[in-house]
């Protein structure tokens, strides 16, 4: 890639400070905008590109990202918008139709683009959080947002708290934030009080995050990403970035393994 971009002085990570981590985070993020970190393209701009304010489309935003664990997000989004199109399998979009499709039809229809890569985890995952749109929201992921005024606060309640069972893997600290983003981003909701999405903490935003001196190492997943996300909403108090922001940035840059260069 060659190019290097000298943000501050190497040093140890342990040692920068939070001034130095906000002049790197500014910079990379500049870097994101003019396209040198890459990114053109995001996972998610894999979709059917149907009307943003559609009750499909706010659905093709939120079922599949309670897969995207462990897993590759282009690939997923890619087999999603396959999904879709499919005259067969397009019915796993709509709540009201996944809960009376029997587990059968439902592994078939999720595994046929490999929407679902596990053939029981993933259905029932997507069963479960199709039933508790149509139990609780009329099978409407836009009244389960209307319902709470669109404040992202209180949506997360519902989803992490309130009907967190029911929202298996969409309700985990790194997805629930990130959908919300995705929301904002692909659909005409506008949500409120931005400022409560914290950063979505997954390999790449953590690698990024040592790199940058945010935390010192990696080690347990769990503890980590609390860390992590702690540790940001701290640095950028006082600023006019929410944590979420820097989330694409770092995890493009991540995704480059570094580069370009931010230390020589």
């Amino acid at each position: 890639m060659g190019m290097q971009l000298d943000i501050f002085e190497q040093k140890d990570a342990s040692t920068r400070s939070r001034e130095e981590i906000l002049s790197a985070v500014e910079k990379l993020r500049d870097y994101h905008a003019q396209g040198i970190l890459g990114g053109e393209k995001m996972p998610e701009d894999s979709n059917p590109s149907l009307d943003k304010s559609s009750k499909d489309n706010f659905h093709y935003f939120t079922l599949p990202m309670a897969l995207n664990y462990q897993r590759n997000s282009y690939k997923l989004w890619e087999s999603a918008v396959a999904a879709y199109e499919d005259p067969e399998t397009n019915f796993i979009f709509s709540p009201e139709k996944v809960v009376s499709t029997s587990e059968d039809a439902l592994r078939s229809a999720l595994m046929k683009h490999k929407v679902a890569l596990q053939p029981n985890r993933h259905p029932s995952i997507w069963r479960t959080i199709c039933g508790t749109l149509t139990d609780h929201y009329q099978g409407d992921v836009r009244n389960l947002l209307a319902d709470n005024s669109y404040d992202i606060s209180l949506v997360l309640n519902d989803v992490q708290i309130k009907h967190k069972k029911g929202f298996p893997y969409l309700s985990g600290h790194k997805i629930a934030n990130y959908w919300l983003y995705v929301i904002s981003q692909y659909t005409d909701a506008k949500l409120k009080n931005k400022t409560c999405l914290s950063i979505a903490p997954d390999t790449h935003v953590i690698q990024a995050s040592v790199m940058l001196g945010v935390i010192e190492s990696c080690g347990d997943q769990n503890v980590v990403r609390t860390d992590v996300a702690k540790a940001w909403e701290k640095i950028l108090v006082g600023t006019d970035l929410s944590p979420i922001d820097v989330h694409t940035p770092l995890w493009l840059w991540s995704r480059r393994h570094f580069e370009p260069s931010i230390w020589d």
